[in-house]
């Protein structure tokens, strides 16, 4: 019996938040090519949106057009070496811009073939069967003090160290990303968003908000919203990706 051949749509929303005075987080896609990126600059001044749209721009541009399923992880490696090079000599080159950095959080899907690659602690997430379950790992402190059993949770989310980020793009002459293969399904649902969004909202109730349904930018609407209300202290960012037979 011949497996059904998954098609992908996609839908995204950026928001500044409530308490920021600029948008620093940055997003783009190609659903013909199967690549979707989401980043939360950092960095004084405009630094961080220069950051996060380089790499954004950096990322696409590399991954669009490469159709070989056993191509992509290398071409995915390759992407991001590019996106910190041009974000590092960039910093180098202008003062202005010096120390600035961005996480990132991409997926890259061929056929039922998935890739989640991170750095930083912007997310991804998938919804299969009503069951919400965290692709990636946070590089941050205190999450990986709660990964060595030095940090509780509840510790963690009080802690004055939560936004230290022990991984970005851009401000090492190299990074290393994490990335994971994994199979999609149809009806599959990932969430690609920043930490504007998790740190507002519990795992429960991004849930609760995806299985409302509706159109998927409808969906990235309501989580924007609910975001905003729970505080909006951060820029926030969703991106979700539909697999479908």
């Amino acid at each position: 019996m011949a497996t059904a051949v998954l098609q992908y749509l996609a839908a995204a929303v950026t928001d500044r938040g409530r308490k920021r005075p600029s948008n620093e987080d940055a997003f783009g896609f190609s659903v013909e090519d199967g690549v979707y990126v989401v980043c939360d600059g950092m960095g004084g001044a405009a630094a961080g949106e220069v950051a996060s749209s380089l790499a954004v721009d950096e990322v696409l541009h590399l991954l669009t057009g490469q159709k070989q399923a056993n191509q992509l992880p290398n071409c995915v490696e390759d992407a991001i070496v590019a996106a910190n090079e041009a974000i590092y000599s960039r910093a180098q080159r202008n003062q202005r811009l010096s120390g600035m950095g961005t996480t990132l959080v991409a997926l890259a899907a061929h056929e039922r073939q998935v890739w989640v690659l991170n750095i930083g602690d912007s997310r991804c997430y998938r919804l299969r069967n009503g069951k919400l379950e965290l692709l990636t790992l946070d590089h941050s402190l205190v999450e990986e003090q709660v990964r060595m059993g030095k940090m509780t949770r509840a510790e963690a989310l009080r802690s004055p160290l939560k936004n230290v980020i022990t991984r970005a793009l851009g401000t090492q002459c190299r990074v290393t990303p994490d990335i994971f293969g994994l199979e999609a399904e149809s009806n599959d649902l990932f969430l690609l968003c920043t930490d504007g969004l998790t740190r507002e909202l519990s795992d429960g109730a991004i849930t609760a908000l995806l299985a409302e349904g509706g159109s998927l930018d409808a969906i990235c609407a309501r989580l924007v919203e609910a975001a905003k209300k729970a505080g909006g202290h951060d820029n926030i960012t969703c991106l979700l990706v539909r697999a479908a037979a």
